[in-house]
């Protein structure tokens, strides 16, 4: 009788112990603009939690774009910043304009061999209404802005729940900009 009784006791404070975890927020969740799965553009699943607690800037991308420059200025980011906890996301897209008709091998054959792109490229995606990617359509839930344009820019902080949105006329390495990048990389 006593073993029934301690053995009772012991489930009881097993489901008490669940019924509390699962009541507490788990902080290493990943945060719903970056719990999505993807390709990149060579075709290798890219699961984007593990960018969580790094200061994410995801942009729309297109080949034959006037902005297209902005690759560059990009990749420069990326370089100077990577070390410190930023991630670029490229996203291709063909919505505008069509500047992006090639296929994801094609536009990975562009990025590396014109701009030698080395951020991480999601495939070939949508970002408009009504067919906007997942991340897209989180991005534009958080800031209320979609874009309008190749190369619009969404910074994401570490918490994963802050962005900021910025039109494509706005270059990576504009003043401005890397104020903001260098702001969330520092926490504030």
């Amino acid at each position: 009788m006593q073993l029934i009784k301690s053995a009772q006791l012991f489930l009881t404070a097993v489901v008490m112990s669940n019924i509390a975890s699962a009541a507490t927020p788990d902080s290493s969740a990943c945060p719903s603009i970056l719990d999505h799965r993807f390709s990149s553009l060579q075709g290798k699943p890219q699961d984007l939690c593990q960018y969580q607690g790094k200061v994410v800037l995801v942009v729309n991308t297109a080949s034959y774009c006037g902005y297209t420059e902005q690759y560059k200025g990009l990749q420069a980011l990326y370089d100077k910043y990577q070390k410190r906890g930023l991630v670029v996301l490229g996203f291709p897209a063909n919505d505008f304009g069509k500047q992006e008709p090639g296929s994801n091998a094609e536009v990975a054959d562009f990025c590396e061999r014109t701009y030698k792109v080395k951020f991480p490229m999601i495939e070939k995606t949508s970002v408009i209404a009504g067919q906007a990617n997942p991340v897209h359509e989180a991005l534009f839930k958080a800031t209320g802005e979609r874009p309008k344009w190749n190369f619009h820019k969404y910074l994401v902080a570490r918490d994963g729940v802050t962005v900021k949105s910025f039109s494509s006329r706005v270059a990576p390495e504009s003043e401005a900009f890397v104020a903001d990048v260098e702001a969330l990389l520092s926490g504030k």
